[in-house]
C-alpha cells in the first residue's frame, strides 16, 4: 500500500524572510522508501521553507516503488532503500545516472514496544517466549533481505520461520509489533528513534557485521527532470540542514 502526505508552505510573509524564492514554485512528486518515511516528511517542511517548492511523498516498498515507476508512475524522485533499484532504473532508461548519490546508510534493529524484553545481544531470537517476528518482505523491501541474513548468520532461520509475519515495507512490519501483532520485529534505527529521543521499549542495534550495507540511494527519475523542484530538492538533501536531521533520525551519512 502507498500513502500520500502533501506538506505546503504559505507564501505570505515568507517572501520577506527568504530573499531567493523560486519565482514559479513548482511540486516535487517524490517516491520514498517506508524506512525513511518520517525524516522525509520533515526534510520537505524545511525544503518548502527554505525554496517555495513543494513536495508529494508517495511511501512504500521499494521493490513497490519500482514497479510503479516502470509503469508510469508520474514521480519525479526516488529515494530508495538501496543503491541497486536505483542503478538499475539507471540502466533501464528510467533515471538520470548523474543525479545518483547515496543519502544515507541504514541501520537495522531488532525492536519490541516492552521495556526489557529484547536483550543488547539478539539472544530473544533463539528463546521460545514469544509467538511472532515482524520482518519487511525481503523479496520487496532491502530491510527485509537485511533481517533475513541476520537470521541466517545467527542459524535460525528454521527456529524463526514457523512464527514470521511478512509486511509489504518497513512500515508495515513496525506496526506489526507497534499494535501488539508481533512481539518482535526487525525494523529501521530511524522507526524507534527520532531527533533527541528513541521510541519506549527495548531494542538490539544488529551490529553491521550481521548484514549488507544498506546504502540507500536517490535519483532524479526521467518524469523529473524538467521540474525545479525536483533538481531542487535532490540538492537540498545534500546540504547541512538535511544532513543533519538524516543523521539525527540514526542513518550514517556519507560525503
Amino acid at each position: 500500500m502507498t500513502f500520500v502526505w502533501r506538506t505546503a508552505v504559505v507564501m505570505c510573509g515568507l517572501l520577506a524572510s527568504i530573499g531567493a524564492l523560486p519565482v514559479q514554485a513548482a511540486e516535487a512528486r517524490v517516491a520514498v522508501a517506508a524506512n525513511f518515511a518520517k525524516p522525509m516528511a520533515q526534510i520537505a517542511e524545511g525544503f518548502a521553507a527554505a525554496t517555495g517548492h513543494t513536495v508529494a511523498l508517495s511511501v512504500g516498498s521499494t521493490g513497490r516503488l519500482y514497479s510503479q515507476i516502470i509503469a508510469g508512475a508520474p514521480f519525479d524522485v526516488l529515494l530508495a532503500a538501496d543503491a541497486q533499484t536505483p542503478a538499475r532504473l539507471v540502466d533501464e532508461g528510467h533515471a538520470q545516472a548523474a543525479s545518483r548519490f547515496t543519502y544515507a546508510i541504514g541501520q537495522l534493529v531488532l525492536w519490541s514496544p516492552l521495556s526489557g524484553r529484547v536483550d543488547a545481544e539478539g539472544r530473544v531470537l533463539s528463546g521460545t517466549g514469544w509467538q511472532r517476528l515482524a520482518i519487511a518482505n525481503p523479496k520487496l523491501a532491502p530491510y527485509g533481505a537485511a533481517a533475513m541474513a541476520v537470521l541466517e548468520k545467527r542459524g535460525l532461520v528454521g527456529h524463526v520461520a514457523p512464527r514470521l509475519v511478512t509486511g509489504d515495507s518497513i512500515g508495515q512490519a513496525y506496526q506489526f509489533v507497534a499494535t501488539g501483532n508481533a512481539e518482535l520485529g526487525f525494523v529501521a534505527l530511524s522507526q524507534v528513534q527520532s531527533p533527541g529521543q528513541e521510541a519506549p521499549g527495548s531494542m538490539w542495534r544488529v551490529p553491521q557485521a550481521y548484514y549488507p550495507e544498506i546504502r540507500q540511494d536517490a535519483v532524479l527519475l526521467r518524469h523529473g527532470e524538467t521540474n525545479p523542484a525536483a533538481v531542487a530538492l535532490l540538492k537540498y538533501l545534500r546540504e547541512t540542514e538535511a544532513r543533519a536531521l538524516i543523521a539525527a533520525y540514526g542513518y550514517v551519512t556519507v560525503d
